[in-house]
């Protein structure tokens, strides 16, 4: 992953340094939507995951996740239960 992106955050250059698809983390889950949820890992950086319909955490509820898929252009990512 390269991490000299341009207008990258501190918080998630900071994150790919550290972390790659397949790695666990813990999180919090910040934001409910109808496909999922999006899970804070580190300050100011969050991923998606997607669930079943109805079947999304609740906000607050703090999960062990792994990540499943980098897009460093677009920075984002996503994870699926650990």
């Amino acid at each position: 992953m390269s991490t000299s992106e341009s207008g990258a955050s501190a918080e998630w250059r900071e994150f790919l340094s550290a972390n790659a698809s397949g790695g666990v983390l813990d999180g919090i889950v910040v934001q409910q939507l109808p496909f999922g949820a999006f899970v804070e890992v580190a300050p100011g950086v969050q991923g998606l995951l997607v669930t079943d319909r109805g079947a999304a955490p609740a906000e607050g509820e703090r999960l062990r996740v792994r990540i499943e898929q980098v897009d460093v252009q677009r920075r984002r990512f996503s994870v699926v239960p650990a």
